[in-house]
């Protein structure tokens, strides 16, 4: 599955994400994708629902990547070393196939 995300994560929309993400993991998916290359902004509690959703699909036994972000959002994964420890793919394109609908790669 892929959760494509606008606009800002920071502390206003990371409930709305991690509410999502539980609700998408309570369907029994194989693997998350989170697509950040829309977000506009990325702050520290952004941050640690994209940690913890990483951390719980590692204990799960689940895929988890995320999608490079605009050079702002890049800068904040690099500092917090989040690109060391989470799968990072060049676009959702890259797990959906060329086209939407087409089967997973």
């Amino acid at each position: 599955m892929v959760l494509l995300l606008y606009g800002e994560l920071d502390l206003a929309g990371a409930p709305l994400l991690a509410t999502e993400i539980e609700r998408a993991e309570s369907s029994g998916l194989d693997a998350l994708v989170l697509d950040l290359s829309h977000l506009d902004f990325l702050d520290s509690a952004g941050l640690r629902v994209i940690l913890a959703a990483h951390e719980r699909a590692r204990e799960e036994g689940r895929g988890f990547a995320i999608t490079q972000g605009p050079p702002q959002v890049q800068k904040l994964l690099e500092i917090a070393g989040v690109d060391r420890h989470v799968q990072t793919i060049p676009n959702a394109e890259h797990v959906l196939g060329d086209e939407p609908g087409a089967p997973a790669a």
